[in-house]
C-alpha cells in the first residue's frame, strides 16, 4: 500500500520542515509546488513555459497549470511507494483534481495546528540569510550569531515576516484554507496534529497520526477483499 501524505499547516507551523523530515524517514519524495514549478520552468516543458510567462508578468499561476505540473510529477516511478505533498492542494478545486489523480482512499491528510499568537512569535524570530536565502529560526537572540552558518552572509528579517504582514498572511490562510480543511475533515484518514510543541514532539505526533490512518486504510482494504 503506498504511503500518500498531504501535509497542511499555516505559515510558521513547520510544515515544510516536518514534510521533509517525514519524507526522509520513510524514503519518500517530498513534492512541493514551488520545486516542481521551478523544475518545469527550467526544463522548458509546455506547462513550464506557460508558468514562466505568467510569473515573469507578475501574475499568479492558475489552478490549471499547478494541477498539470502536479499531475505530471505524480506520474513518475519514484512515487510508486508514496509521496509527501507540501503546499498542494491549496484550494478545494486543487483537492478535487488530486482526487482524480490519486484515489481519495489512498490519501492521508495531516493538518498541523498552531495558535496564531505562537505563529506570529515564531515568524517574528525567524531570520533569513540575505546572501543564500537559508532560514535561521530564533536568530534574534543575543547569544545567536548574526551571520549565516552556511555561507557567512548577514541574517535579516524578511519583509513578509513583520507582525503586521504575518497577521495578514494568517488571515488569508484561514480564509482560503478553511474550506479545504472542511473538504477533508470528514474523511477517515484526516488528522489534526498539535504543532504547538518542539519539533521532535510534532514529528512523533505526525507519525502517530499516520500510523492511525494507515490502520484505518488497512482495515478498509481487508473488508473490501
Amino acid at each position: 500500500m503506498p504511503l500518500n501524505v498531504i501535509m497542511m499547516g499555516p505559515p510558521g507551523a513547520g510544515k515544510g520542515t516536518q514534510a521533509e523530515r517525514f519524507a526522509a524517514a520513510h524514503g519518500l519524495p517530498k513534492i512541493s509546488t514551488g520545486d516542481i514549478l521551478r523544475e518545469a520552468v527550467q526544463g522548458g516543458t509546455e506547462l513550464g513555459r506557460a508558468a514562466k510567462g505568467i510569473m515573469d508578468a507578475g501574475g499568479l499561476v492558475s489552478d490549471d497549470i499547478i494541477i498539470g505540473v502536479v499531475r505530471e510529477r505524480l506520474q513518475r516511478p519514484d512515487v510508486d511507494g508514496g509521496f509527501v505533498l507540501d503546499g498542494f492542494p491549496r484550494t478545494v478545486a486543487q483537492a478535487v483534481a488530486l482526487d482524480e489523480i490519486v484515489s481519495p482512499r489512498d490519501l492521508i491528510v495531516l493538518d498541523i495546528v498552531v495558535p496564531d499568537e505562537e505563529l506570529v512569535r515564531r515568524l517574528g524570530m525567524r531570520r533569513v540569510c540575505g546572501r543564500c536565502g537559508a532560514i535561521s529560526a530564533g536568530a534574534v537572540a543575543a547569544s545567536e550569531p548574526a551571520t549565516c552558518e552556511r555561507c557567512g552572509g548577514a541574517l535579516v528579517l524578511r519583509s513578509d515576516d513583520s507582525e503586521e504582514v504575518v497577521r495578514q498572511r494568517l488571515s488569508v490562510y484561514g480564509r482560503d484554507t478553511k474550506p479545504l480543511v472542511e473538504h477533508y475533515r470528514s474523511r477517515p484518514t484526516f488528522r489534526s496534529v498539535d504543532g504547538n510543541q518542539p519539533p521532535d514532539g510534532v514529528a512523533r505526533a505526525l507519525q502517530a497520526a499516520v500510523d492511525s490512518a494507515v490502520s484505518v486504510l488497512s482495515m478498509a482494504s481487508e473488508r473490501a477483499r
